[in-house]
């Protein structure tokens, strides 16, 4: 069989631990038999990133730019333990953060679901979709250990040299403090790709944060929104019959519980990383979850939600067999790969996607499954894999 050949490269961002070695098997067994890859590797690599002062995560972000359509591995954000783990030079911050914040987009994330594996909320009968807000808040924060008593204050200087203070806290003993900030233009970018992601997919779209409590910060984000919504995507919304409205966020949450899904979930960074792993499990498991970032400028960069799977990769290193899901991984070549060939009007691209998204499921529903999906399936006597017999047994289908 002649290989399908690609026009454009897709950038490829190689990640951390187990899920590192997931990648190299699927690039093995269902991608590379098929495709003549064309890809710019950049190693994000704990190690690498380390070796080059994170500049890779920087120049893995510029050249998306550039080709458009990325694909990433999760990667390891380093706490304290992993710097002396990996004898890291400083614990650098989430690359995740730092390319959401070059590219500027926003983030939607989306259970993948298959028979056999019923959510846990039995009344959801669609997918959620979460839509996060992809720059600041906590992941460009600034903090502070706070020695001992005294006051810290947010200070504001102008271009003029004037200055605005508002007190944070007296302390009078030891504590931490920490700075968040959000831009009001990459707040609107999210605003138009909520409001058009909704259109494309007809979905209504909630949005959701505590501006009651929050009366600057959040209430910024509500009202940005609204304006957006009102000049320029009121209209649009009635006449595709679909509704916006915004809500508090823990009125959301009890709203989700109760719904039947089928519709778009907008919230800020942090709020949308936590909720987006909850509907993931409630939906099935962390790894059955797709994730794309597009920024306003259409730029698209696909992941697997979920994080590097620590444990695994211990066990695998120690010479164990492991049973890792790989599906959110392959989703997020799947989706990379249909995106080029769309940009680049290469059907047979977006067909092979489309083939093995399905061959992914197929395999599933057939009853061959790793072991995380085989103690939550309701299909009888499931045989569980090895993380790379699943992936053959893809490849077997494909």
């Amino acid at each position: 069989m002649e290989k399908i050949k690609m026009t454009t490269p897709i950038v490829e961002m190689d990640g951390d631990e187990m899920t590192r070695i997931l990648w190299k098997m699927i690039k093995e067994h269902l991608l590379e038999p098929f495709i003549e890859l064309n890809t710019e590797y950049y190693d994000l690599g704990l190690e690498h990133r380390n070796e080059t002062n994170d500049q890779v995560t920087v120049d893995s972000a510029n050249a998306t730019k550039k080709y458009k359509v990325a694909v990433k591995c999760a990667t390891i954000t380093p706490n304290a333990a992993r710097v002396e783990e990996y004898n890291l030079k400083e614990m650098w911050k989430s690359p995740n953060g730092t390319i959401r914040a070059i590219l500027d987009g926003t983030v939607f994330r989306a259970p993948i679901v298959v028979k056999g594996i019923e959510p846990c909320v039995k009344n959801w009968k669609k997918p959620i979709t979460i839509a996060r807000h992809a720059y600041g808040d906590v992941y460009k924060n600034a903090e502070m250990k706070i020695p001992e008593a005294g006051r810290v204050e947010l200070v504001y200087t102008a271009r003029d040299g004037a200055k605005t203070r508002e007190l944070v806290h007296e302390f009078t003993g030891p504590g931490v403090v920490q700075g968040m900030h959000n831009i009001s233009q990459s707040i609107a970018s999210f605003a138009r790709s909520c409001f058009n992601y909704a259109l494309d997919t007809r979905q209504d779209l909630w949005f959701a944060t505590k501006d009651t409590i929050s009366k600057k910060y959040d209430h910024t984000f509500k009202d940005i929104f609204q304006e957006i919504y009102d000049a320029e995507y009121a209209e649009k919304f009635k006449e595709a019959g679909i509704v916006y409205f915004y809500t508090l966020i823990d009125d959301a949450v009890a709203r989700v519980m109760k719904s039947e899904g089928g519709y778009i979930w907008a919230c800020k960074n942090y709020d949308g990383d936590v909720m987006s792993d909850m509907i993931s499990s409630a939906f099935g498991s962390l790894a059955m979850m797709t994730s794309v970032l597009v920024s306003p400028d259409g730029c698209y960069e696909y992941e697997a939600a979920h994080g590097t799977v620590q444990r695994h990769y211990y066990k695998h290193l120690a010479g164990e067999e492991t049973s890792t899901n790989s599906v959110a991984t392959i989703f997020a070549w799947t989706g990379a790969l249909r995106k080029r060939g769309e940009l680049d009007g290469n059907q047979a691209l977006t067909a092979f996607a489309d083939r093995l998204e399905k061959a992914t499921i197929d395999t599933i529903e057939s009853g061959e499954m790793t072991k995380d999906l085989a103690l939550i399936t309701s299909l009888e006597n499931p045989t569980v894999l090895n993380s790379e017999d699943f992936i053959k047994a893809i490849a077997k289908r494909l």
